[in-house]
C-alpha cells in the first residue's frame, strides 16, 4: 500500500520559513496533496500538485505563503512555507490522490511531521 514519508518539520518563530519533504519510491507519477491537523481540529487539505506538476492549488489560509513543488527525479514533493504564523502549528501529512480536484485518496496516512510556530 502506498505510504509516503514526511520530513522537515520543526520549531520556528513567527514569520519564519520551513520546507517540508514528502518522499516515496513511486511518487514520480502520483498526484500528491499536503494536509495538516492542528490540535483539536479536523485534518484539512492545504495544497495539491498534479503528477505532471502543471496543476497546483492551495487553501485560502496558505495561499501566497506556501508553495508546493515536485522533483520527479528524486520522487519527492516539497512544501515551502513562508511567513509562518502560530495558527500554522499542526502535524503535516502528505498523501497521494486521484486528482487535485477529487477528495479520493490513495494509500494510507504516514506519521506526519510536526510544525510548531512559536516565539
Amino acid at each position: 500500500q502506498l505510504q509516503l514519508v514526511e520530513s522537515g518539520g520543526g520549531l520556528v518563530q513567527p514569520g519564519g520559513s520551513l520546507r517540508l519533504s514528502c518522499a516515496a519510491s513511486t511518487l514520480r507519477s502520483t498526484t500528491t496533496g499536503w494536509f495538516r491537523q492542528a490540535p483539536g481540529k479536523e485534518r484539512e487539505e492545504i495544497s495539491c500538485i498534479s503528477s505532471s506538476g502543471e496543476t497546483t492549488n492551495y487553501a485560502d489560509s496558505v495561499k501566497g505563503r506556501f508553495t508546493i513543488s515536485r522533483d520527479s527525479a528524486k520522487n519527492t514533493v516539497y512544501l515551502r512555507m513562508n511567513s509562518l504564523k502560530p495558527e500554522d502549528t499542526a502535524v503535516y501529512y502528505c498523501r497521494a490522490k486521484f486528482s487535485c480536484g477529487s477528495r479520493l485518496l490513495v494509500g494510507s496516512w504516514g506519521q506526519g511531521t510536526q510544525v510548531t510556530v512559536s516565539s
